[in-house]
């Protein structure tokens, strides 16, 4: 790093990179049932950071309504983020289907609690007009 950046200590070291990768994620129930409660999405959370951490992953945010789940995730880049996302849902699942059975019941889920689908951005940094701008930038030799 040049000396005139000041250290960030968001951004991590590997052996042969350096990064600071950060993934918004949300994650719907199966057709956009309200299933969650307080101590629901309590209990989710906490397992979403158990899975995070075996990933040597940090889950940063959490939150979430009846219907779907927000995360957001700092991720090293060895991880394939679908992998990640893969472990997030399948395990959330069956600890909550365990846990809340007689709640997932009585909403009519199903043997599935997750939409297949789910949304993942990238974020953080700087703007891509910005880092468009500063790549134009670069002293290219003629």
């Amino acid at each position: 790093m040049s000396p005139r950046w000041e250290p960030n200590p968001d951004i991590r070291n590997g052996r042969h990179v350096t990064h600071d990768l950060h993934a918004h994620l949300v994650f719907v129930t199966k057709y956009r049932k309200d299933v969650f409660d307080h101590d629901m999405l309590k209990r989710c959370e906490e397992i979403m950071r158990e899975v995070c951490g075996s990933f040597e992953t940090e889950l940063l945010e959490f939150n979430g309504e009846a219907d779907h789940v927000h995360l957001l995730v700092h991720y090293p880049p060895k991880i394939a983020l679908s992998k990640l996302i893969n472990s997030l849902k399948g395990v959330s699942s069956r600890y909550l289907r365990a846990e809340y059975t007689g709640r997932i019941n009585r909403i009519g889920l199903g043997s599935v609690f997750w939409s297949r689908s789910y949304f993942a951005g990238s974020c953080g940094g700087a703007p891509l007009s910005v880092v468009r701008q500063y790549i134009e930038g670069q002293k290219r030799p003629t």
